[in-house]
Formats: C-alpha cells, sequence, structure tokens
C-alpha cells in the first residue's frame, strides 16, 4: 500500500470540496472494498477523506411515502430497519444475500453503490485491463470470462457490478442524491447513475469530480410480493452469477397485474427491461418476459450459460412469486 494523506472533514460541504481540490482523492467509510484494492495499488488514492462522522447515518420517511437512506447507513442495519422489512422487502432481501455479517456490519448504503467489479483481470494487474488502465486491452475478452456480461458489454470491458443491493435498488427506482463542491445538490435516478462500459470502462457511474453521495431515496412502496433470488457458486458469500430482483402484484388467473424486474451479473450495471416487465403482465408468460431481457445477449464462452441460467431463474422466480 502507498503512503497517503488522511483528512476528516467535519462537514459535506468540506468533504466535497477536499475532493476537489486534492487530484486522487477517495472518499472512504466502510472502506470494505477500496482497501482491498489499495492493498494491491490497484487503488492508489494520494488523500483519503474519512466521511465517517458526517451526519449521513439516519433513515427517515419522506413527505410523500417513501424512504430517505442517508449514504453512511451500515448495510445489516438497513436491512433491519422496520420500514424496509415491512414496504421494502427486495432490498433487505438483497442486503443480506451480500457478503458476510462483519461485512454487512462495515459497509455503506453510498460504498454498495460504488462497489468495483469482481473481474478476476481488473484484480490482476499483470494482466491488461481497460478499466484498470485505459487503452491496454481486456484480457476477459478470449480469456476465462465465467462470471462476466452477456448484456450491454463492449469490445473494450465485459465487466459486471457486482452489487446485490444495487439490483433491488433498480427495481425500487431510487433516486441518488449528491452534492458537489460548490454546495449544488443533484438527484440522480438510479437507472442513469452506473454506466455501460463503452469506450471508457474506467468511468462507472455518473458522478463528477469531487461530487459526494448524500442519500438514496426510495419512493413509495409499491404493493406486492417482494423477492431477491440469487444464483451463485456458494451458498454465501459468494457474487452472482444471476441474480433477480423482483415485485409481483398478482392479478386473476396466471397474469400478474404489476410486474417489475432488475437482474445482477448480467451487464455492467443492473439490467432493466420495461419491455419485460409489459411482457409478463400482458401474457403471463416468464419465456416472453426473458426473450425481452436477453434481447441482444452474448456470450463470451464461458460466460454462454448465464443465457439459460437467466431464463430458469426468472421462471422460478416468477412462479414463487405467483404462489405466494
Amino acid at each position: 500500500m502507498k503512503a497517503f494523506a488522511y483528512e476528516r472533514p467535519a462537514t459535506v460541504q468540506d468533504a466535497a470540496r477536499l475532493a476537489a481540490e486534492r487530484p486522487g482523492a477517495r472518499f472512504i467509510a466502510g472502506g470494505t472494498n477500496l482497501l482491498d484494492l489499495m492493498k494491491l495499488q490497484i487503488e492508489t488514492p494520494a488523500t483519503l477523506i474519512d466521511v465517517n462522522r458526517l451526519p449521513l447515518a439516519e433513515v427517515t420517511d419522506t413527505d410523500d411515502g417513501g424512504l430517505r437512506i442517508g449514504a453512511l447507513v451500515r448495510n445489516s442495519d438497513l436491512a433491519a430497519h422496520p420500514r424496509v422489512r415491512k414496504d421494502y422487502a427486495v432490498l433487505g432481501k438483497a442486503l443480506l444475500a451480500g457478503a458476510s455479517g462483519q461485512l454487512r456490519n462495515k459497509a455503506t448504503t453510498a460504498g454498495n453503490l460504488l462497489q468495483r467489479t469482481r473481474c478476476y483481470y481488473f484484480y490482476d494487474t499483470t494482466k491488461p485491463c481497460n478499466k484498470r488502465e485505459p487503452g491496454s486491452g481486456c484480457a476477459a475478452i478470449g480469456g476465462f470470462n465465467r462470471i462476466m456480461a452477456v448484456l450491454g458489454a463492449s469490445d473494450a470491458c465485459i465487466a459486471t457490478n457486482p452489487s446485490d443491493m444495487n439490483v433491488a435498488m433498480r427495481v425500487l427506482d431510487a433516486t441518488v442524491e449528491t452534492v458537489d463542491p460548490q454546495g449544488a445538490r443533484r438527484s440522480i435516478a438510479m437507472a442513469d447513475f452506473h454506466r455501460l462500459p463503452g469506450d471508457t470502462p474506467q468511468i462507472e457511474t455518473d458522478l463528477k469530480a469531487g461530487e459526494l453521495i448524500t442519500a438514496v431515496t426510495l419512493p413509495k412502496p409499491v404493493e406486492g410480493v417482494h423477492l431477491y433470488r440469487k444464483v451463485r457458486d456458494r451458498a454465501s458469500y459468494a457474487f452472482a452469477t444471476v441474480s433477480v430482483a423482483a415485485i409481483i402484484a398478482k392479478g386473476e388467473g396466471d397474469k400478474p397485474k404489476l410486474a417489475k424486474l432488475a437482474f445482477g451479473g448480467l451487464a455492467h450495471k443492473p439490467w432493466r427491461v420495461a419491455a419485460a416487465e409489459a411482457a409478463l403482465v400482458e401474457t403471463g408468460s416468464a419465456d416472453a418476459a426473458s426473450e425481452r431481457v436477453l434481447d441482444g445477449a452474448r456470450g463470451q464462452g464461458s460466460n454462454d450459460f448465464k443465457i439459460p441460467l437467466t431464463r430458469r431463474t426468472l421462471r422460478a422466480t416468477i412462479a414463487e412469486a405467483l404462489r405466494a
């Protein structure tokens, strides 16, 4: 690990200002991902800005019946929050499906939004990686790519977003709140927060230089069965090969009257297709919905299995929701 300066600002505004003034600075809260990357010298921040003492650890009701989650709320606290358990169960289930109890006690909401990919080649500094070193190439293309993307990838990067929480936040239509170094506040729809890799896979989010995440806001609850189904190599402490976050409200017969679906493990960002949700409501057919989700899907060899696995996972999720 390389030497770095350390700052502990007293206000949100000071934190954003410091980040803008110190090139290469990084915010740190739980540090469950960043510290690992620093040990491997994948991340070499000149300054760490510790935001743990900022007043961003509250969960509060919003005036319109939604929920505002402070950036520093720990994953374990959020999963156990009464309103999350009652009104946003898909979020609680996704959080509990991720990491270990010890990690959830440290990891924060904002940090979870910013998790870096678990691509093998991103972590192997002897191999080319356009995300780690732009312009160096992508060893995953043509390499061992079992965990890589089958949707939304590019010739520059086929990495996936590893977060369980992000998939639930996407299906809940969350909004990310930020403050910039000038004090201006901004709201970013979860749909727009993470980027596809394109030619610049090193740019993973819509955040601007120095911009600090302050909260995530959820709209008022949606009626329906909340499920999070995660397919992984081990029963615990493993990232998703494929995951589905679903909110499904029963209708008449075999057709739901409402369906919201988001997928993890498939792309550089949580994947959601409005046409798939509409197809499920119109036909009641999981296969019809799968066809819309997987439109344009392309395996890279080792990860070809993700395409039929997604169909089966979605089929099982829908069946479970309609039985509930």
